[in-house]
């Protein structure tokens, strides 16, 4: 009896571990599943495309109020909807809308492509050479914290009213922001990752490559966004402040012909529009490359 009881209690126990890792990796499979589902058209809809169209339909429905109620009775103040309306329309009959727009954009994404070039590289020396981050991480910083603003005034006596110009003010905001963006990232590596690349041989520009930037991905993305938005603020200030006939009219001149002529439609239109391009570059570029970097760790769990 004692013999056979022996028996039985291991060949129980080695079927019950069994169960319990079958359950385990069931378990671990529906997770999976669970990730990579996809989402439905009508989930998307109701996730990412109703919560900000009934946010804009609030705040029109809250703006003609203040117009119809006579809140707000003065148009040189607030202009109707349908008047800012109205300017839309006369610029795209006129051919202007979409020339505002494109005189800006690509300004922008030109400017921010040199500051791309330029930021990766210093951020990296800034991050991997102490001497170097002595010398100049605290400039970065405070080039960081300077308003963008400040650099027109000198980028027009150095270079004139030119697209030069442009390009510098751009580069001067949105520079500092992507290499200590990148720092960020790279001080935020796990310092096994560094030393597994090593033992596998992946030192120098290889290192580099294949295990820190990848490890440095997230910080990385966070400063390009950050890189955006001050480039974008950049050249708004610009086009505000310098004023030229060789430099076209873009959305910041757009806004300051609109002030000069007290016409409050004009200034809003200008207003909707910038605000138009930073969420379009937004949805468009940035948060398709941040969700696949969440996928790619296993931190984005729908969608």
């Amino acid at each position: 009896m004692a013999s056979t009881d022996t028996g039985a209690r291991p060949a129980g126990t080695a079927a019950g571990e069994q169960d319990s890792l079958g359950g385990l990796e069931a378990g671990l499979d529906a997770l999976e599943t669970s990730v990579t589902r996809p989402r439905s058209l009508g989930a998307t809809f109701r996730q990412k495309v109703l919560p900000p169209l009934v946010a804009a339909v609030v705040v029109l429905a809250a703006w003609q109020a203040l117009i119809t109620f006579r809140i707000v009775d003065d148009p040189t103040r607030l202009p109707a909807p349908s008047d800012v309306w109205a300017e839309v329309e006369n610029a795209w009959l006129q051919g202007t809308l979409l020339d505002y727009i494109w005189t800006s954009v690509s300004r922008g994404l030109l400017g921010f492509l040199f500051a791309l070039a330029i930021g990766t590289p210093l951020g990296l020396l800034v991050a991997r050479v102490r001497f170097v981050r002595a010398a100049i991480g605290p400039i970065l910083s405070g080039l960081q914290s300077l308003p963008s603003v400040a650099w027109v005034p000198p980028a027009v006596i150095w270079l004139g009213l030119d697209n030069s110009m442009m390009y510098a003010v751009i580069l001067l905001g949105a520079v500092p922001s992507i290499a200590n963006g990148l720092v960020s990232g790279v001080d935020q590596v796990p310092p096994l990752f560094l030393r597994a690349g090593r033992t596998m041989g992946a030192t120098g520009v290889r290192g580099t490559w294949h295990v820190v930037m990848p490890a440095a991905l997230p910080g990385y993305l966070a400063g390009l966004k950050q890189g955006w938005a001050f480039s974008w603020r950049s050249l708004m200030a610009a086009e505000i402040i310098a004023s030229s006939p060789d430099l076209g009219v873009g959305l910041g001149q757009l806004l300051e012909n609109g002030r000069n002529a007290s016409s409050m439609p004009m200034v809003f239109l200008a207003i909707f529009l910038i605000l138009f391009v930073g969420i379009a570059i937004d949805l468009l570029i940035f948060s398709p490359v941040e969700r696949w970097v969440l996928r790619s760790r296993g931190l984005l769990v729908k969608g």
